[in-house]
């Protein structure tokens, strides 16, 4: 793997931070665009967009705070260039984006629905860059494995990371950020086809729960244990969250799909030339 591409003069271009900036770019790019085509204001998405990225990055090292063990036992180290450097958790960054993209649509007079199916096709393909940036730097590791496919990372990723070099492990980043790039392109595919404002990013949220809670038997870097949940029900702390993200999306998904059901069927009732006047 490569976890660092260059230096400038003593300070390291890391992989992971490229990707990473690669990541919110293109995602920022497609939902700009999406949003275009949904008729919705493209300087406002623009500005919603970078605000949810800065809460995002907030979010992510809020939750890193509770699952990492380095932090939490040293609080010090929050002031370390590693901790401003490091990535965060992922759920983290999507309840920031998700709470602050809520208050700013309200402000920005933006439907919460529909701005929100532009977000998730881009949140998806950010996803796929930012486990390939997590794949080159050796964080987020899987379990040893003796399938052919395992890897087996380098000593400056042990350095970076802390990621074993002395076995071969299940490529976890990969698992997911291919599986994520299968979700973008079929994401993308609904945005044009979607039945009722809120399908896309409910979807996303649906089969994003799953694919995490799936992964997350095969990971192995160490993510702390919250309140002694995961001793108490042997499942990680983004199994949990995963769980919750999932059910709720589904029921949702149930609910405004019965409820555009409704709608038609009542519009499809009304008489020819109901409600017009002269």
């Amino acid at each position: 793997m490569y976890p660092e591409l260059f230096r400038i003069g003593s300070f390291p271009i890391n992989t992971y931070g490229v990707f990473l900036a690669i990541a919110f770019l293109s995602a920022i790019l497609i939902t700009v665009k999406l949003a275009q085509r949904d008729g919705l204001p493209r300087e406002r998405i623009y500005d919603l967009s970078l605000w949810m990225l800065l809460a995002s990055l907030i979010g992510s090292k809020i939750l890193m705070l509770f699952t990492e063990p380095e932090y939490r036992d040293n609080p010090w180290s929050l002031l370390s260039l590693d901790f401003l450097r490091s990535g965060g958790v992922f759920y983290g960054g999507l309840l920031g984006a998700v709470i602050a993209g809520y208050f700013l649509m309200r402000r920005y007079q933006l439907p919460w629905w529909k701005t929100a199916d532009a977000c998730a096709p881009g949140i998806a393909i950010g996803n796929f860059f930012g486990r390939q940036g997590c794949f080159a730097a050796g964080c987020c590791w899987g379990k040893p494995t003796s399938l052919p496919w395992g890897v087996q990372f380098s000593e400056l990723g042990h350095d970076i990371t802390g990621v074993p070099i002395d076995q071969h492990l299940h490529p976890t980043q990969l698992y997911e950020s291919f599986a994520m790039l299968l979700v973008f392109v079929f994401l993308f595919w609904l945005h044009k086809r979607k039945r009722f404002d809120g399908q896309v990013i409910l979807v996303y949220a649906l089969l994003y729960s799953i694919i995490r809670f799936a992964i997350e038997f095969v990971r192995d870097d160490p993510r702390g244990d919250i309140l002694g949940l995961t001793t108490l029900t042997g499942l990680s702390t983004s199994q949990m969250i995963s769980l919750i993200v999932g059910i709720v999306a589904l029921i949702l998904l149930i609910t405004r799909n019965r409820k555009t059901r409704v709608l038609n069927y009542e519009d499809s009732r009304a008489p020819v030339g109901a409600g017009v006047t002269d």
